[in-house]
């Protein structure tokens, strides 16, 4: 008995373990094998589809075509789903993917894969997919046409209201930017005031209400806002004229935001020359505000270069100092040029220059750089400084300048062109890199940090020295991306078309450049008025300058 029931133990044990030897395995999973776009894959993020585009999901296994409608769509930025086809190929392992109406011009879509989709044999999809994919720009025309000079007036016009219409209501200084409230900017406000000339020049507003409100902003710099050794600070208060820090060591005096505003009031100084008694009062308050700047106590102890910011709390505790090449030249020309406190040459030669550390003398797609870093950085070196300063034929020993400012500009171009990060929508006719707004905040963008964001600013500041690029850049801003890039004050501060972002913004220092340097490039006007004043003249020659108007 006990053998019998040994060997029914064997069998039992032989039938069981074969039961489970036998029993089918787990479907293999489904996997994606590919995916394209109009016959395009493995890109990360699929630009420029057509608005009729054919998807296409490939697999390892024939999916089950019930499990796709449910688990497979294309939508809209994330949310709205878009009506589509389904058709199969390959034995059905290849889904195509068909929208049965046509998709929007530049906007962003996902094709989504969930894993409850199953290939035939029952297996789930490994993992969810999810390929993003923006469609192309719409190359029709937002804006009507008008001919060039038009559209040059009406982009200084509109521009214009940024600092006549949005000016602060007080103190008539232009605010930081459109939502800063009280907020205002002394750099900005000399290159709002530097536009009202530009304006009274176009006849966009009469002179008398172009010298009233310069008027108004004098009277409030004399009067309500505080001057450190004659400098005033970055930001204040515009209905008050308390200073505002910058940042929590910036709370006095910005020697380099006090350039640009004297390089305004001195144009505006120009330009109001007649003799009657409100024009008469306007200089008079202009010169005050220009003899009073202070500039070799700025030398921190008589050093041989200038320092950028003094704190009445915490005095030099920034100590940054205004070396080149940058935005700044204009400090060491007025410093100079001071009829009150010229600083002397060696100041200019040991800090601006750097005794000759600031050339550069390399070349950049096939353009040579007399001075500056590498690529010669963002745009607005070429424009800040040169808004009141002419640099057609203007030499001293470290550079030519119409040079600097042509070359510097057109290497801008030529990068953008060749477009080496590969980034969707930059051309010969969407180009230019300065600082500006950017989707996080805000970058001084240029060839070495390149972000991927275009601002207006740039292109169109550098009128007087790519006149036909910038022109095709103004149309292409205007006439193909008007009905995203226009606004109020012209146009938004900058976008991104691989970000598929526009910004709603619109700031003192990236606007008043716009209207300034096409007036530049139109007449001359501000070149003309500015480097006409005697002691600007005299200033620039003291520092080793040369040029056909000095």
């Amino acid at each position: 008995m006990r053998k019998v029931y040994c060997i029914t133990i064997v069998l039992v044990l032989f039938f069981s373990c074969k039961k489970k030897d036998t029993a089918a395995p787990p479907p293999d999973p489904l996997q994606l094998v590919n995916a394209s776009i109009d016959n395009k894959s493995t890109a990360a993020v699929y630009y420029d589809v057509k608005l009729n585009p054919v998807l296409k999901l490939s697999f390892n296994n024939a999916v089950d075509r019930q499990t796709v409608p449910a688990n497979v769509s294309i939508n809209e930025n994330g949310v709205a789903t878009v009506a589509v086809n389904y058709l199969y190929e390959k034995n059905d392992s290849v889904i195509v993917i068909v929208p049965q109406s046509p998709l929007k011009y530049l906007t962003r879509y996902y094709l989504v894969a969930a894993t409850g989709l199953k290939s035939i044999k029952g297996g789930s999809l490994g993992y969810a997919v999810n390929i993003q994919f923006i469609t192309s720009l719409d190359s029709s025309d937002k804006l009507p046409l008008i001919s060039d000079n038009q559209l040059l007036d009406t982009v200084q016009r509109r521009t214009f209201r940024y600092f006549w219409e949005f000016g602060h209501a007080v103190s008539g200084m232009a605010r930081e930017r459109n939502s800063s409230g009280d907020v205002v900017t002394t750099g900005g406000t000399g290159f709002g005031i530097m536009s009202i000339v530009a304006a009274v020049n176009r006849n966009f507003i009469t002179r008398t209400e172009g010298r009233d409100r310069i008027l108004k902003i004098t009277n409030f710099l004399l009067n309500n806002c505080t001057r450190y050794h004659g400098a005033f600070a970055h930001w204040v208060n515009g209905a008050t004229g308390a200073t505002i820090p910058f940042s929590p060591n910036d709370n006095g005096a910005d020697l380099v935001e006090t350039s640009f505003l004297v390089n305004g009031l001195l144009i505006a100084r120009q330009y109001f020359n007649t003799a009657d008694a409100v024009e008469t009062d306007l200089r008079a308050k202009i010169n005050n505000i220009w003899n009073g700047v202070e500039w070799n106590w700025f030398r921190q102890n008589n050093q041989n270069v200038l320092y950028w910011h003094w704190s009445p709390t915490l005095n030099w505790v920034i100590n940054n100092q205004v070396r080149g090449w940058n935005e700044a030249l204009i400090v060491y020309v007025l410093a100079s040029s001071s009829l009150t406190d010229s600083i002397p040459k060696v100041v200019y030669d040991n800090g601006w220059a750097g005794n000759g550390s600031i050339r550069n003398n390399n070349t950049y797609y096939g353009y040579p750089l007399p001075l500056g870093p590498s690529n010669g950085g963002p745009l607005f070196f070429a424009h800040y400084s040169f808004l009141g300063v002419n640099p057609n034929g203007l030499m001293d020993a470290y550079g030519n300048y119409q040079t600097q400012a042509i070359n510097h500009t057109k290497i801008n171009y030529e990068y953008c062109k060749a477009n080496p990060r590969g980034y969707y929508g930059y051309s010969n006719l969407c180009w230019g890199l300065t600082a500006c707004d950017i989707p996080t905040g805000y970058a001084a963008n240029e060839p070495n940090n390149d972000r991927g964001v275009i601002a207006p600013t740039a292109a169109l500041s550098s009128m007087p020295y790519t006149p036909t690029e910038s022109m095709n850049a103004l149309k292409f801003f205007y006439y193909k991306l008007g009905d995203k890039l226009w606004g109020p004050y012209g146009f938004y501060d900058a976008f991104s078309l691989k970000d598929l972002w526009f910004a709603n913004s619109a700031l003192a220092i990236d606007q008043g450049p716009i209207i300034v340097m096409i007036e530049n490039y139109r007449s001359g006007l501000l070149w003309n008025l500015f480097s006409g004043a005697p002691e600007i003249k005299n200033g620039l020659r003291r520092l080793g300058f040369t040029a056909p108007y000095l």
